[in-house]
């Protein structure tokens, strides 16, 4: 497929595999999910789900799973908790943001240069936390 540096909301939707790496600086150890992510079209944009198994040192392997809403806005993509609450926002051209959660702070960027297939790498620093997550998503169904 030709490469794509600024995909649209819906060159998103359809269903994702996808691998996380999830660093913990503190703790010196790597935890992984592994699942699917869903988009499916809604009256405001893409309904995202992910669904998957967690697995965390010294844990046994667990069912987790996340919601989100993506909007587009123009050239910018806004991120909502499923809720409806604000969670961040991004540009495709400018792929960066910055998500403020008392007392953490919560700093994503977005590869999409080898597009289908797409990333995300969270840096996330507290008081209490210190890690990294990075996401790899590959098409499964479009």
């Amino acid at each position: 497929m030709t490469a794509l540096t600024a995909p649209t909301l819906l060159d998103f939707e359809g269903t994702w595999s996808l691998v996380r790496r999830i660093i913990d600086h503190r703790a010196g150890s790597t935890g992984t999910f592994e699942g699917t992510a869903t988009f499916t079209r809604d009256d405001a944009g893409l309904a995202y789900c992910e669904v998957g198994s967690l697995h965390l040192p010294n844990h046994p392997p667990f069912h987790a799973e996340r919601r989100y809403r993506w909007r587009e806005v123009g050239t910018h993509f806004e991120i909502d908790f499923d809720d409806g609450r604000f969670f961040h926002g991004f540009s495709a051209d400018a792929p960066n943001a910055t998500h403020w959660c008392d007392p953490d702070t919560y700093n994503v960027s977005y590869a999409f240069d080898v597009w289908p297939t797409w990333q995300s790498t969270w840096d996330v620093s507290g008081p209490k936390k210190a890690y990294k997550m990075i996401s790899d998503y590959r098409p499964l169904q479009r």
